[in-house]
């Protein structure tokens, strides 16, 4: 199948992106699994440092070995969001096999400084991890909010920078700030595909693009998000609220049941269908 690295080059010359997708328990884990075992999709599955802190780094890594072996699908277990040099490396020596060190809220130098040094630490340990470095701050929460985002485009990422970060941090792959915005927001921004196309002819061929804050973000924009040169999209927020709306849909039908085994299954299952909904839009009729 090939390391993560040479999967997102060949997602980006076919014009397909790979899934990223968040969790946080062993039921959204489930749910994510369910769909890459109806799709046979390859996906990366991403924990936060909070997210990492809940269930474990060694926990995590024992966890998405046991799933790709039962399903023979390759799961890329990436550090998502690290905001320390320490953070990343520590996720590094866990044995994750993807590191995003995000630096993005520190000044340019500062930013290539740390980002540097995560991917010396990890070269050190494995040539096959793949590591993303953040440049343009990409704002927002992964959760469901009610005020209107307002975007400083003057945060989105300069296409005249990336030729330069890229050299001198030595990153796999480049996520970028280009409207998208972390949550389900009242107004979801539409995307700068212009400025995705940009971005995609400054960079070297072997480094791919990342789309953060997926979730709400309209399908034609995907789309074309897509083939203008995104090669891996973040979805975090909608698997949150598929799984918190299925679980209170279970409780209050059945108010009674104390087995979480069951009335979790209706959350797992609400999981599975978002990520299957997105693993197919991502594959824009193609396979990788």
């Amino acid at each position: 199948m090939g390391t993560l690295n040479d999967i997102l080059q060949k997602a980006t010359r076919e014009h397909c992106a790979i899934g990223h997708f968040n969790i946080s328990t062993l039921e959204l884990l489930q749910g994510v699994v369910e769909a890459v075992g109806k799709t046979k999709t390859l996906v990366m599955i991403g924990l936060s440092e909070g997210e990492r802190k809940h269930i474990g780094l060694e926990r995590a890594v024992c966890l998405v070995k046991t799933y790709e072996s039962e399903l023979g699908v390759s799961l890329f277990l990436n550090a998502d969001h690290s905001k320390s040099v320490e953070s990343a490396c520590a996720a590094a020596d866990a044995g994750f096999n993807s590191i995003h060190i995000d630096a993005s809220e520190h000044k340019y130098e500062k930013n290539i400084e740390m980002t540097r040094a995560v991917v010396r630490h990890v070269q050190k340990i494995s040539s096959n991890i793949s590591v993303e470095g953040e440049l343009g701050f990409v704002p927002g929460e992964s959760k469901v909010g009610d005020d209107e985002i307002k975007i400083n485009e003057s945060l989105y990422t300069n296409p005249e920078a990336v030729a330069d970060f890229v050299e001198k941090t030595g990153i796999n792959r480049l996520a970028i700030f280009v409207g998208n915005v972390h949550g389900l927001n009242k107004n979801e921004p539409k995307l700068d595909i212009e400025r995705i196309r940009q971005i995609r002819k400054n960079v070297p061929e072997s480094v791919a693009l990342v789309l953060h804050a997926g979730s709400g973000i309209l399908r034609d924009d995907i789309d074309r998000a897509i083939v203008a040169g995104i090669a891996n999209i973040h979805i975090s927020t909608e698997l949150r609220v598929a799984f918190s709306d299925g679980l209170r849909h279970a409780l209050a039908e059945n108010p009674k049941e104390t087995a979480p085994h069951k009335f979790l299954q209706n959350s797992i299952h609400r999981v599975s269908d978002v990520v299957e909904e997105k693993i197919i839009a991502f594959r824009r009729g193609h396979d990788v």
